[in-house]
């Protein structure tokens, strides 16, 4: 079994946030605002306010950031139990 690159896993990640939040956006902004989850990015992105220019550039780079952590931290956890597992 081939271990998992961290460059490929990290911007792989950091890419699915980024596009996962745009998405999340569209979508706000195509249903009523009764289905908004606003309040959630709200909280899960400090500093992200609904429809601001500079809260959604900060909610797309705090995304995108998110998936960086979730990869450097997920590649090695998951290189070291294949490696013991395998």
């Amino acid at each position: 079994m081939q271990p998992l690159n961290w460059k490929v896993m990290t911007w792989s990640l950091g890419l699915f946030g980024a596009v996962t939040f745009v998405l999340c956006v569209v979508y706000g902004l195509l249903v009523p605002a009764a289905l908004h989850m606003t309040q959630l990015l709200e909280i899960a992105l400090p500093g992200f306010h609904w429809l601001s220019v500079g809260g959604s550039v900060l909610g797309l780079v705090e995304s995108f950031l998110y998936g960086v952590y979730a990869g450097l931290v997920f590649t090695p956890i998951y290189n070291f139990v294949a490696r013991r597992c395998g």
